[in-house]
């Protein structure tokens, strides 16, 4: 049997929702990826940088391989299932456990299954904790194309999935089958973004992105941001989920109802959760959090998060707990202003 059609037989008896194979090579997208971080739109994370060689060259990860065989599983609905989660509005990606250990274990299933496949080969897994530019992989591997919200998107499945690699000695067929990009005229996440953080087509400013803010920042939003964060407590959404191609995949109402709600819940609802954010210890938050996205803010990113939920939703029942926090080194600015919001 052709080893990729035995690759593609391998692969099938497993969960994941599409695969490629693409050669390992410097990415395609490498020239935009360093002009971005030039101009500073990694913000504070000074990681992307730093690991701009493994980027460049990413046979510097695996020295012995060749290829990479891509995958990816969607998220929605979310394939793991967990406890614990919030009714804080949370991006679609991290209502469910944190896919860096489940992915990579299912990842870790099928490198041994190849390993007994391809005894003589070796194989490498890899997720998007990984110094990859993952994208460029999977578009190389006719996966998808980099819409203008910079996600991967499929015309039958979307951009709501996960991606993973699994490094091979084996070699690719030379022809690469990247997808035609069928963003055409649309823009609608470059305009749905309420921040602003697209600079321009596929170039996004993470010094403007919810996401980063709620998520991998360490301090607190510029206060010109704050209201444009709106009620988001981890993550978001809006540039997928006012995607045409994720309107006709899951369709249009469940888009919209993700992307442009404020809370279907009364806001009132929120107040028992919030609260016990702002008054447990941090040990308990990171105890509690430690198996689903969250622990990734970890507890004063959750606490700033709830902050800004609290001023922007007006939830003046917290004004107890907000005023606590007037008194905390890390909160106190955010304190101040959240109690600003509710007083006006």
């Amino acid at each position: 049997m052709d080893f990729v059609a035995k690759l593609a037989q391998t692969v099938s008896r497993f969960s994941f929702q599409d695969f490629g194979l693409v050669e390992l090579k410097a990415p395609l997208s490498l020239g935009l990826y360093m002009d971005w971080l030039k101009a500073g739109h990694q913000a504070d994370m000074d990681y992307l940088q730093r690991h701009l060689p493994e980027k460049a060259d990413p046979q510097l990860l695996a020295p012995k391989a060749h290829a990479a065989i891509v995958v990816t599983k969607g998220y929605l609905p979310h394939p793991y299932p967990a406890n614990g989660l919030l009714n804080l509005r949370t991006a679609l990606y991290a209502r469910g456990g944190d896919y860096h250990t489940k992915f990579r274990s299912e990842l870790e299933d099928l490198r041994r299954a190849l390993q007994v496949d391809f005894p003589a080969e070796e194989f490498l897994c890899f997720t998007d904790s990984s110094p990859i530019l993952e994208r460029d992989l999977a578009a190389r591997a006719g996966l998808g194309w980099v819409g203008k919200n910079s996600c991967l998107i499929d015309r039958q499945k979307g951009s709501l999935f996960f991606i993973g690699e699994i490094f091979t000695s084996m070699r690719a067929p030379g022809v690469e089958k990247a997808m035609t990009d069928f963003c055409g005229t649309c823009n609608r996440c470059l305009t749905a973004c309420p921040t602003g953080a697209f600079q321009a087509p596929r170039v996004l400013d993470s010094n403007r992105c919810i996401s980063y803010w709620t998520i991998e920042a360490k301090a607190a939003a510029p206060e010109a941001l704050r209201a444009g964060l709106g009620d988001w407590f981890f993550g978001c959404d809006i540039c997928q989920t006012v995607c045409p191609w994720n309107e006709k995949v899951f369709g249009r109402e469940a888009m919209r109802k993700e992307a442009m709600r404020t809370q279907e819940l009364d806001p009132a609802a929120l107040v028992p959760e919030l609260r016990w954010l702002l008054t447990q210890s941090n040990k308990t938050l990171a105890r509690t959090f430690a198996a689903l996205p969250y622990s990734r803010a970890r507890a004063n990113g959750l606490k700033r998060n709830a902050l800004y939920v609290i001023g922007n939703l007006r939830l003046r029942q917290l004004r107890p707990e907000v005023e606590a926090l007037r008194q905390s080194p890390v909160h106190q600015e955010l304190a101040e202003w959240t109690l600003k919001q509710l007083n006006g």
